[in-house]
């Protein structure tokens, strides 16, 4: 008696809480109840035939009624109105209730962070939520993101629900240093990770997380003070360490009227003559500064404007210099060039 017991609990509370399984009992109790009964009283004209008994029940319960298989007799159409018509009606709007029920949840689950975008690969995340400025930042990431692309992630805290559903996703952490944060971001496999925390302690630590555990992106931290970023830059320059340019550039723009200007141009990709970068591609012949300074401006209508080598930045090339594969070439353009379409073979070409 307690083994029985305590298998009727279970299901007692499985109906309560109208589990799956409890729905799925259910809907075969009263299937195998209904034929019975309607076998009982005489109807074996579609009672015989499985196939034919199914369809009956199935237009039953969603009140479809085709119309083309109905109990004959007296007894049949009563044992049909009072307990197949409302028992499979209560089933499927039960079963459709539940599977709206669950869609739902999926949603507001994931307009609440907890959403699961393990499977993205080569997309932005953003670490941190600063109101004013990370929309901003969202958004400029959002302009700039080609057809096709993958949606970006943003990771962050105190957020009750996804800030911007029409241009990002979203993934709620309790520390912005958290894995496994990141892996639901699908981190490991994104592009780019941006971070900037509540303060410089938790940016360092969470771009030092992102960094090591998401060995194939690029990670850029922002930082408050100076002080902090320099301490980033002696325990991993593979991450890249931003403080704000404010002061610079207003004594720039004191000195040299206009800079301001110019840096805002070259920094917005919601302008024109907007400054991007490409990597050569390895198996590509080394080219001269010179010669792919010509074949940018003549085939692409850019300007190429400098060099990265090993970390190392120069803004003003002597002409000579050679490019090698795995450099990365600043170019100023309205629009980013598509690398599949830059003829590497030309550069060497023109170079001869």
């Amino acid at each position: 008696m307690p083994f029985f017991s305590h298998y009727l609990r279970r299901f007692y509370v499985a109906l309560a809480e109208l589990t799956w399984g409890a729905i799925a009992a259910l809907s075969v109790g009263h299937l195998a109840m209904s034929w019975l009964l309607l076998a009982i009283v005489g109807e074996s004209d579609f009672v015989s035939r499985p196939v034919d008994f199914v369809y009956y029940y199935i237009v039953t319960a969603t009140t479809v009624g085709y119309g083309d298989l109905s109990p004959q007799t007296g007894a049949g159409r009563l044992v049909a109105a009072f307990f197949v018509l409302p028992g499979a009606i209560a089933i499927f709007t039960a079963v459709l209730g539940k599977l709206l029920a669950a869609v739902s949840n999926t949603w507001r689950g994931r307009m609440k962070g907890l959403g699961n975008f393990s499977d993205r690969a080569d997309h932005d995340v953003v670490m941190g939520w600063h109101e004013a400025t990370t929309r901003r930042l969202l958004s400029l990431i959002h302009r700039e993101r080609l057809e096709g692309e993958a949606v970006t992630v943003l990771i962050a805290k105190d957020l009750e629900q996804n800030p911007s559903p029409e241009t990002v996703d979203y993934v709620r952490v309790e520390r912005l240093a958290d894995p496994s944060g990141l892996e639901r971001a699908g981190a490991v496999n994104a592009r780019s990770i941006i971070v900037r925390g509540a303060t410089d302690d938790e940016t360092l630590a969470a771009a030092l997380v992102a960094s090591t555990t998401c060995r194939g992106a690029h990670v850029v931290a922002y930082f408050d003070f100076e002080s902090s970023a320099d301490i980033l830059r002696q325990q991993n320059s593979r991450i890249e360490s931003v403080t704000s340019l404010s002061s610079e550039l207003m004594v720039r723009a004191a000195r040299d009227p206009g800079t301001s200007v110019v840096a805002n141009l070259l920094l917005s990709a919601g302008k024109e003559d907007t400054a991007f970068s490409v990597k050569m591609p390895d198996g590509a012949a080394p080219v001269s500064y010179d010669a792919a300074l010509r074949h940018m401006r003549r085939r692409h209508a850019v300007t190429l404007v400098g060099i990265n080598r090993h970390g190392n930045v120069d803004l003003n090339c002597e002409e000579g210099i050679e490019i090698r594969p795995g450099d990365v070439l600043y170019y100023i353009a309205d629009r980013r060039l598509d690398p599949g379409r830059i003829d590497w073979d030309a550069f060497a070409k023109e170079s001869a």
